[in-house]
């Protein structure tokens, strides 16, 4: 990460010297909510969190989950296929744009500083089915966001307090349909 992050902005160079509270426990704490997922899918993967994060921690308890990282940046997905390659943590890569994938569906779709929500629920709704769960971090504005996404989206929504930030919360939502 320190490396790649010399050539290409993965994360700032302030978020370098936090690294494991800002990011990595960050992502993990992701993992904890859906370790028995066969199919997790990330997007906006960027510097691979969340999903080569929990990628690394299906690997390491055994777990067979099919990992799919997209991210639309190439030299963000080079890092991913590097990371992932040195690490021996199959995942499959996409680079484009998660709206430019063939639709299929998922156990978990996740997504971490990409979007508001509402944005969000948009763009994973191709690949939900009925028992799909998404997993999304968000920061002190969740109130708005889950006030504007329910004008258009039906949801059932957990809300769960983040272990490494207390003014931020991670969005369990099943259950989404468009609103008529």
């Amino acid at each position: 990460m320190r490396q790649w992050s010399l050539r290409i902005n993965l994360v700032s160079r302030g978020d370098l010297e936090a690294l494991w509270p800002r990011h990595i426990a960050d992502s993990a704490q992701l993992h904890a909510i859906a370790p028995s997922a066969k199919t997790w899918l990330d997007f906006g993967s960027g510097a691979g969190f969340p999903g080569l994060i929990c990628a690394i921690l299906a690997a390491d308890a055994g777990a067979k989950t099919e990992f799919t990282l997209v991210e639309s940046d190439a030299r963000k997905c080079a890092f991913l296929r590097e990371a992932s390659r040195q690490l021996e943590v199959p995942v499959t890569i996409e680079t484009a744009r998660v709206e430019n994938i063939p639709p299929q569906l998922y156990d978990v779709i996740s997504a971490r500083a990409v979007a508001p929500l509402s944005k969000l629920l948009r763009l994973a709704y191709p690949f939900c089915g009925p028992s799909t769960t998404c997993l999304f971090p968000k920061g002190s504005r969740v109130e708005s966001e889950l006030t504007e996404a329910a004008t258009a989206w039906h949801t059932t929504v957990e809300r769960l307090a983040s272990r490494t930030d207390s003014g931020a919360s991670i969005l369990k939502i099943t259950d989404i349909a468009p609103r008529p």
